[in-house]
């Protein structure tokens, strides 16, 4: 029965649970408290901590991963599954700012990200559905479609990275949609199992001698001096190096830290299955998809082609999934108008990590080790980094990035609760639907 975006859109039995986690083995055994030693904690079980601990594991290290929640709660098992570059700024920015010998470094350690990851999911034999279908970058307005296609012949001739302007009238190759206005190919872009992947990881860092011990949340970290004393909801660890691998879940047991990234909630719906054939009408090359919004969506088939992924940050304030589900199923009937004859079988919320200079940050504060604030971009750097992470607290000098101890800015009066973000994320919303209906008014009268 078709219904549309004003009526019902829930299936029968939805959850707010991620789809990644359906028909997932249960996690393998773990600690239920932690030793009182350790060589290496480190606070968070998501990507950037698990890769982390695969390292120092692995060479001998004693080394203990905490978490507030089950291992892998968070973003890890919560995103889109998308890689890209993982880089916001442009060459040019970042040159302004540090130079162009380190704005060139920085934009490389995205690609590097990008097929290190590949490399990494191979090399510990995960299966998780690694894929490179590229991703479409789909222009909400002729505007933003002149600018990208500029930037994609720009990235070609200064920093060799694929990138192919695709006009509107090619767009159904690549896109099944009349809501956009071309876009740009990347065709190197991937895609993941999210889920997959991280159980893959859980289970190397168990394999490598790693001790996990959830629902054990760190509520202060104490500089002592032989290393540190790391207080627990289960007792304290005393270790000598300590790694805060939490970002968007990043609280007041790092307060340096808490007042530098922020957290900003971001949905993600999933449609019933659909027929083979509308599927292959919406994703005709199986691409993922992203849009030039300021309110960015981002979207994909799931992996086995049967459902619609569709993500996006509706909201700065509601993180219920009842709340959210609705509103991204109206933008994705508004970009897919055949999906309002389906309902929803899953809504839910994670938290990424922004900064205040849309760069991830990498380095020691008082001792302490961290890798933070991906930006929503976080699949492959929070991976990379974790295991850069890894071997800087080994004291291997391949651990050196271009990342490391850059500026971590924060702003007076930021304590972590971002109050700052409901209009702002309100006006981009008004503004990207004032641009949108514009550009189609105006294609309507052409």
């Amino acid at each position: 029965m078709k219904i549309s975006c004003n009526g019902s859109v829930w299936a029968q039995s939805w959850t707010d649970r991620p789809y990644w986690i359906d028909g997932e083995t249960a996690l393998p055994d773990m600690a239920e408290r932690p030793d009182t030693q350790a060589d290496v904690v480190i606070i968070g079980a998501g990507y950037t901590g698990l890769n982390a601990a695969i390292e120092t594991a692995q060479a001998g290290r004693k080394t203990i991963v905490i978490d507030a929640q089950d291992a892998g709660y968070g973003c890890s098992t919560r995103n889109g599954g998308q890689i890209s570059t993982s880089i916001k700024p442009s060459l040019a920015k970042l040159s302004a700012r540090f130079g162009p010998e380190r704005g060139r470094a920085i934009r490389r350690e995205g690609e590097t990200a990008l097929q290190w990851i590949e490399d990494r999911i191979g090399s510990l034999g995960i299966d998780c559905d690694f894929d490179r279908p590229g991703r479409f970058h789909a222009a909400h307005t002729p505007q933003a479609y002149d600018q990208i296609a500029r930037e994609a012949e720009q990235l070609g001739r200064e920093e060799g990275i694929e990138a192919r302007a695709i006009p509107a009238a090619e767009q159904h190759a690549y896109l099944g949609s009349d809501a956009y206005f071309g876009g740009v190919l990347f065709p190197n872009h991937a895609s993941i199992h999210p889920g997959k992947y991280h159980r893959g990881l859980l289970r190397a860092a168990l394999a490598a001698g790693a001790s996990l011990v959830p629902h054990c949340a760190a509520t202060g970290i104490t500089r002592v001096a032989d290393g540190f004393e790391v207080q627990t909801e289960k007792g304290k660890i005393h270790a000598r190096d300590v790694i805060v691998a939490t970002n968007g879940y990043t609280g007041a047991a790092s307060p340096w830290l808490q007042r530098r990234v922020i957290p900003i909630g971001s949905y993600v719906i999933a449609t019933e299955p659909l027929p083979a054939e509308l599927m292959d009408r919406l994703f005709p090359q199986n691409r993922i998809a992203s849009d030039t919004c300021k309110v960015v969506y981002y979207y994909r088939p799931s992996p086995d082609r049967t459902r619609v992924l569709f993500g996006g940050r509706v909201s700065a304030s509601e993180t219920d999934p009842a709340v959210s589900g609705p509103k991204l199923y109206r933008d994705m009937c508004r970009i897919f108008p055949e999906l309002s004859a389906y309902r929803l079988t899953h809504s839910w919320v994670g938290m990424v990590a922004y900064t205040f200079d849309e760069l991830a940050h990498t380095g020691t504060h008082d001792g302490v080790h961290y890798a933070m604030g991906y930006c929503g971009s976080g699949v492959s750097m929070a991976s990379y980094l974790g295991m850069r992470m890894g071997q800087k607290v080994l004291g291997l000098a391949e651990g050196e990035t271009a990342f490391d101890n850059l500026p971590f800015p924060t702003r007076p009066l930021y304590a972590g609760k971002p109050w700052f973000l409901p209009p702002m994320v309100a006006w981009y919303r008004w503004r990207d639907r004032m641009e949108y209906g514009r550009a189609q008014r105006a294609l309507g009268q052409s």
